[in-house]
Parts: structure tokens; C-alpha cells; sequence
């Protein structure tokens, strides 16, 4: 039995004057699992993932969560829906420490007078909360006290995707987020999507890099032309085909019933 749809985009459309980035654009992700999204340069993928998050406002179309109509103006709307994003220039403070990084934004107060007047932040208890959910994904850092500076550009990463699972309650939504790591490091990433997945929250993926996209996705979402192409299941159509469908090569109409996965 197919899972529930946590959030969908119906009929979206996103002009930038008289540039049709969006053209009616269409997504559906499920529940506890992976939604690869690919595309060739122009095809509307980035324009569609900045509705989803908040960034951008849809000229046309509707984005729904768990079934209900949403209207997000800002990223801190789509935050406040549970909504978190990761993108790929990882976007930490360096100078801060760990601890620091995961709560940045969402500081918490010290109880009583000296929270409320004099707005001191609890570091013991955000410290806590920080080596108890780096420690639930399994993240093997040494010290949450150190500065992220200090960190590769892999844990830093893994650093950016632990805030957005310890805040989410509906989808993560990650951009590239191993665009600019190498192997060693990217396949850290991959493997903490993986467990936040398996926690139990739906993740959007967007990336370029086709092995990664194989290894980790459940259903891979084809945009091309500002429209949704197909939904291809990856353990029923190969890499070289599924470039094919990207690029136009290959119609859908042509692509093998099997390969789908709407």
C-alpha cells in the first residue's frame, strides 16, 4: 500500500517577467521516504523547491501539507510548518561552536527572570539537546564545544542536516548538499539522509549527481521544461535511461510501464 502524501505542488506556475520558470509544475512526496529530484539546467527544479521552502511566492497552482492548502511568504513560514531546508554552500557560522550552530535562530532562554529580563540563553541545556540528537543520527563528532571552523567540509554538512532534522516535523528539503564535498565526505551525508529518512521524515533531494541519486532514492522525480516528466523507480530503470528521460531523448510516452513510480 503507497504511503500518504506529506506534501504536494499542484498546477504551480512562477513567471520572472516574460521567462516561464514553473509551467504548471506538479510533486507528490510520500511519507517516510526519498524523493530524488533531477533536471537539466532551466528545467524548473530550483524554482519549484523555493516555493516548497518558503523562498519564492507561485504566481499560479497550490502547495498542500498533509492535504491542506498553505501559503508560505517567507522561509519562516514554511519553517513554522515543520519545513526545514539544507542547502549546498553550507551555510553555518564557522566562528560559532557546534551547539551553537544547531540552536542558531532558535536560542533557548534560561527559565525565570534571567531568561524573560535579562534574555540569558540556557547553553547547558541547548549543549544537552545538541550531543543527544547528534548522537540519535549517529554523527561521530568529538566535541559539540568546538568551533565548526575546525570541522571538514563533510561534518560541517552533517552539522547543517542535523539542525534541519532536529527542528522538522514535516519534510527536509536538501539542496545539493553534496555538491561541494568529496567522495569520503559525501558519502557521510548521504548515509545521515539515510537515517534521517529512516527516522521517519520524508526527505526532497535535489542533486545533479546520478550515483547519488541511485544510491539513496526511492522515486526519482523528472522535471524538465518547468513540468514534471515522470516519476521513474530507480531499481526498474537504469541511469543511462533515466538521463534520457532528463534530457528529452528518451519520451515519456516510450518509457516501460515498470519504470514508473507515481
Amino acid at each position: 500500500m503507497d504511503a500518504p502524501f506529506v506534501m504536494q505542488a499542484k498546477g504551480v506556475v512562477k513567471r520572472y517577467g516574460q521567462v516561464t520558470a514553473l509551467d504548471g509544475a506538479d510533486l507528490e512526496l510520500r511519507a517516510g521516504e526519498i524523493l530524488a529530484v533531477i533536471g537539466d539546467n532551466g528545467a524548473g527544479k530550483s524554482s519549484l523547491i523555493k516555493c516548497l521552502a518558503g523562498a519564492v511566492v507561485p504566481d499560479a497552482g497550490e502547495i498542500l501539507l498533509d492535504g491542506q492548502p498553505v501559503h508560505f511568504k517567507s522561509p519562516m513560514d514554511a519553517r513554522r510548518a515543520g519545513i526545514e531546508t539544507v542547502y549546498q554552500d553550507l551555510a553555518v557560522a564557522p566562528a560559532m561552536t557546534i551547539s551553537e550552530n544547531l540552536f542558531l535562530g532558535r536560542e533557548i532562554r534560561r527559565p525565570g527572570w534571567t531568561g524573560r529580563v535579562l534574555r540569558m540563553l540556557d547553553k547547558k541545556r541547548m549543549l544537552e539537546e545538541s550531543i543527544a540528537r547528534m548522537q540519535d543520527l549517529k554523527v561521530g563528532i568529538r566535541s559539540m564545544t568546538q568551533p565548526v571552523e575546525t570541522l571538514s567540509g563533510g561534518q560541517r554538512q552533517c552539522v547543517a542536516v542535523a539542525r534541519a532534522a532536529a527542528f522538522a516535523r514535516h519534510v527536509v528539503i536538501m539542496d545539493e548538499p553534496t555538491a561541494a564535498l568529496g567522495v569520503k565526505e559525501g558519502n557521510m551525508v548521504l548515509e545521515l539522509i539515510r537515517r534521517v529518512r529512516d527516522k521517519g521524515l520524508p526527505v526532497l533531494l535535489i542533486s545533479h549527481n546520478m550515483p547519488h541519486v541511485f544510491e539513496v532514492a526511492d522515486r526519482i522525480h523528472v522535471a524538465r521544461l518547468g513540468k514534471r516528466t515522470a516519476v521513474l523507480n530507480p531499481k526498474r530503470i537504469s541511469m543511462s535511461d533515466t538521463v534520457a528521460v532528463m534530457t528529452g531523448a528518451l519520451p515519456p510516452e516510450q518509457i516501460p510501464p515498470e519504470s514508473l513510480a507515481y
